[in-house]
């Protein structure tokens, strides 16, 4: 299921629609996809969806629903109305709830393709995070039990952590592995614990690595996403 062209699905993790245009723009030949997060949700709008996905590639809005099943039964028919490629839903909303977000955004993509993505254990949580939570299991457990209930609600894939990229082949191993958290080689990890390079996670199984600040903050995006490309094996598109 991998875009054998280009795994990368851009961050655009920035404040304003016009500097998510911009880069969306300048990088479209250079990566597979887009990622649309809370912040551009929440700020300019979900019409960034479409904007965005009207430049090439699919896109990905990291919309993170996880409220009552009819709630995110309709925002997910909404991001599929506006263009989404993929949705991603909190697993630990539970099957129910995956289910319903799995049927609006068919509902909303109508004719085009369309799929959930269960986040499983955020690459910003390790064990003593997680504990603190309550949640009192490793963060491989957790993602085996959550990875399992997403494949039998339906959804398309998981946003999976590299180090827990393992545990899928014996749980769900048809699902899409949509991994956050890479970090090229001398890249700050930021806010996030749970990190690896891009090679280490397509050798590990990854099938889309999603990655921001690490180009979008580079001082020539496009060098340091063919640079990431290079290193992968892969050649942009022009």
């Amino acid at each position: 299921m991998t875009d054998i062209r280009n795994p990368i699905l851009l961050a655009l993790d920035v404040p304003t629609g016009e500097e998510a245009i911009r880069l969306a723009k300048e990088l479209a030949l250079d990566v597979g996809g887009f990622k649309v997060g809370l912040e551009l949700l929440t700020g300019p709008g979900p019409a960034m969806v479409g904007l965005i996905s009207r430049l090439g590639g699919p896109v990905f809005a990291d919309a993170k629903l996880h409220d009552i099943p009819n709630t995110v039964k309709a925002a997910a028919r909404h991001l599929g109305q506006a263009g989404a490629r993929w949705v991603t839903a909190h697993a630990a909303g539970g099957r129910a709830m995956l289910e319903a977000a799995v049927e609006g955004l068919t509902e909303g993509a109508g004719s085009r393709q369309a799929g959930i993505l269960a986040i499983t254990v955020l690459t910003s949580l390790d064990k003593k995070a997680l504990a603190e939570t309550g949640v009192k299991v490793e963060p491989a457990k957790l993602t085996s039990v959550r990875a399992r209930l997403a494949r039998e609600a339906g959804c398309e894939g998981v946003i999976v952590s590299v180090r827990e990229l393992n545990v899928l082949s014996d749980v769900a191993p048809d699902l899409l592995k949509v991994t956050p958290g890479i970090r090229p080689s001398g890249v700050d990890s930021h806010d996030q614990v749970r990190t690896a390079t891009p090679a280490e996670a397509i050798k590990r199984g990854a099938d889309y690595l999603v990655v921001g600040r690490a180009i979008t903050a580079a001082d020539d995006p496009k060098q340091a996403a063919s640079e990431l490309l290079k290193g992968l094996r892969y050649e942009p598109a022009g």
